[in-house]
């Protein structure tokens, strides 16, 4: 059944065609290799090298002819090794990821940048475990023609695969056991938070550096950060703790380390699925472990504080959790399969990349923001800003 259900979908997944960058701006696109030589790697099963990462930058530009650039790998065993590795996270026949040879995004690469009155301000974006930065192209492209300069992380050995410059590619390398998430996730996240901490510190060093192109080009001082999934709980983290980050955004990411945390002191946002949105009723199911309800109930307690202060708690009717990637523009048919909800992809894109453009324009550039001051917008009927539900201890 599996197979013949993956053969309907090789038909069913024409090639990927992500939404138009919504700003003024064309995008450019550069990619970085930044080697930490204060860290080595950590993982077991990996050398014990020092710290190397990718980083797909994203900026205004000015207008180019032509395509946009080639989302996966042209050379024909590095688009093998990536789809094989693809398909064993997503555990399905690698045959049926071959169309992500043709995948286009809208930015083209090493475009020259558009002059600016102002330097731009800087967001970054943390995949979720085991898929990469390529989930996240619309979102970051969107907000670069909104004039932000976006850098996704690709976080070694927690992607599905990475490219390094020199041909190598590595694997997925992380996987957090189910019975023990929460402590094998604090070691986990506190790699992925010296990876922030470490591109900032990059980018900074870029904005100053004479013979970059991006010298004085980012706003370094006005610096957010937004992840999906387990790099939207990474998010948290970061920008609870990080003095660099400003605001930040969790989408769909269960958090996992609340320990010793009082309320977020800055501004944050929740953009949540609808099985997210359910944190509550789970907490009061006697059938979910006592230790799982009792970490649940914290986090019900920080996204209930963050709601209250400063924040938001948004609820997006229709969606599961891969709606906050552009795995949900491969083809209208994945809602069967659970990864996604049952609202359009492109619909659902338009949602989030509204609400993440509104708070970080809000937050970081200290205008706009009628979205989420306004409460439900009849554009936007999906969308539900959640109150508390758990009365204060």
């Amino acid at each position: 059944m599996l197979l013949s259900f993956s053969v309907f979908l090789a038909q069913a997944m024409p090639i990927l065609v992500l939404p138009k960058p919504g700003g003024e701006a064309a995008v450019g696109t550069r990619i970085f290799h930044f080697t930490d030589f204060t860290r080595q790697e950590s993982y077991p099963n990996v050398p014990k090298n020092d710290r190397e990462l990718m980083v797909r930058v994203w900026y205004p530009a000015k207008p180019q002819s032509g395509k946009g650039e080639l989302l996966f790998p042209e050379d024909p065993a590095q688009f093998r090794t990536y789809k094989e590795n693809f398909s064993g996270v997503f555990k399905v026949p690698a045959f049926i990821l071959d169309y992500w040879k043709y995948t286009r995004g809208y930015s083209h690469l090493n475009a020259e940048l558009l002059p600016a009155s102002a330097p731009s301000p800087v967001v970054l974006i943390s995949h979720g475990m085991g898929t990469g930065s390529v989930l996240h192209v619309s979102q970051a492209e969107n907000l670069a023609s909104h004039g932000f300069i976006v850098a996704a992380i690709d976080h070694t050995y927690s992607t599905a695969a990475t490219l390094f410059p020199d041909g190598r590619i590595t694997g997925f390398e992380t996987k957090t056991p189910a019975d023990d998430f929460y402590t094998y996730a604090k070691q986990v996240g506190a790699v992925w938070a010296a990876d922030i901490q470490f591109v900032l510190s990059e980018m900074e060093q870029l904005n100053q550096d004479p013979n970059s192109s991006l010298k004085g080009m980012m706003d370094v001082t006005h610096t957010g950060i937004m992840g999906h999934s387990f790099g939207g709980a990474t998010s948290f983290n970061a920008t609870y703790s990080n003095d660099k980050i400003k605001a930040g955004i969790d989408m769909d990411g269960t958090l996992y380390d609340l320990e010793d945390k009082g309320p977020m002191p800055k501004p944050f946002m929740f953009l949540n699925s609808d099985q997210r949105s359910m944190l509550s009723a789970a907490i009061k199911n006697n059938e979910v472990p006592g230790s799982i309800r009792a970490q649940l109930v914290k986090e019900q307690r920080m996204m209930d504080s963050v709601g209250a202060h400063n924040g938001q708690v948004i609820h997006i009717r229709g969606t599961d959790h891969f709606n906050f990637t552009d795995l949900q523009f491969y083809t209208p048919m994945l809602k069967y399969t659970g990864m996604t909800g049952s609202i359009n992809g492109y619909r659902g894109a338009d949602i989030v990349n509204s609400y993440v453009l509104d708070f970080f324009t809000k937050h970081l550039k200290k205008k706009g923001g009628q979205l989420l001051d306004n409460g439900p917008h009849p554009q936007y009927p999906e969308v539900e800003f959640q109150k508390a539900t758990l009365a204060a201890e």
